[in-house]
């Protein structure tokens, strides 16, 4: 069984980029820049905010931080986005979520320069996705790619079954697999809590993709022997962090599988780090 190994290939990434910024900084460039914007005080994107500020720091990004009152006003918060979206020294931005519920965090998410667009959930990104055109994938389902990449893992004429229809991750996961690739070209089936017989469903999967946010929601009965898991979930509970799928049982039975932690997780950042500095080197 193969155990994939999300912290360490971050870490190999993190390493390749910054080998690319401190090329382009010998050649005279100025480092990429990513502002970062954060509203409020919810714990856990503060936690995640810092990541990726440390994340950004080891690379040789310029990390511009905007830490805002959860009293902000949206007129406020799309003023800072215009002016991110004009200053030339930053080439992603970076617009925590959730919002406090005042703000509409779908009008100020369409208000990023889709070219600054590093978390890639701008329409004119995701629409590029779909129909094949280059541009910026959001950084889960693009982590999940490159771990598939990197193991050798490849699902191109495989049955693939993502389980979980979010913006985020589910139904862009599902364009990356069906899309023409030596690391994608998948049979896909999206699968959902309402989806009839999603036991059978996980069942026919030679790849299974988990985001569903369900502490354990698979279990050993629906996996295919030597299935490849791609594990998205990250639950928090009493016994600690736990995947939407049962490890300890499917790990048995699976041919490579994500351990939570450690598995998907760290490759959001690191793909977060990676759409900024291919903005940065598109601007060249």
């Amino acid at each position: 069984m193969i155990l994939i190994d999300g912290k360490k290939t971050a870490f190999e990434l993190r390493e390749e980029l910054a080998a690319k910024v401190a090329a382009g900084r010998h050649a005279g460039r100025r480092p990429p820049g990513l502002a970062v914007i954060l509203v409020g005080e919810d714990p856990a994107s503060q936690v995640y905010v810092n990541n990726k500020e440390r994340a950004c720091l080891a690379v040789g990004i310029v990390s511009f931080a905007f830490h805002l009152p959860a009293e902000t006003g949206q007129d406020e918060l799309l003023a800072l986005i215009a002016e991110c979206n004009a200053r030339p020294n930053v080439d992603g931005i970076l617009l925590q979520l959730p919002l406090p519920p005042h703000l509409d965090a779908q009008a100020c998410l369409l208000a990023i320069d889709p070219a600054k667009d590093v978390d890639g959930f701008h329409p004119q990104n995701v629409g590029r996705l779909s129909i094949g055109l280059p541009g910026f994938a959001p950084c889960t389902p693009a982590g999940v790619m490159e771990l598939l990449k990197r193991y050798d893992l490849s699902p191109a004429g495989k049955k693939a079954v993502v389980v979980g229809r979010s913006n985020i991750v589910g139904k862009p996961l599902a364009m990356l697999l069906a899309r023409p690739g030596a690391y994608s070209d998948a049979t896909v089936t999206l699968c959902h809590l309402r989806t009839a017989n999603i036991a059978g469903e996980c069942r026919t999967a030679e790849f299974l993709f988990l985001a569903v946010g369900r502490p354990g929601f698979v279990t050993v009965d629906m996996v295919r022997e030597g299935a490849v898991v791609i594990d998205v979930g990250i639950n928090r509970t009493p016994q600690g962090l736990r995947g939407d799928a049962d490890f300890e049982s499917v790990s048995r039975k699976a041919r490579a599988i994500t351990p939570v932690p450690g598995g998907v997780g760290p490759m959001t950042i690191a793909m977060l780090l990676k759409n900024t500095v291919q903005a940065w080197q598109d601007l060249a």
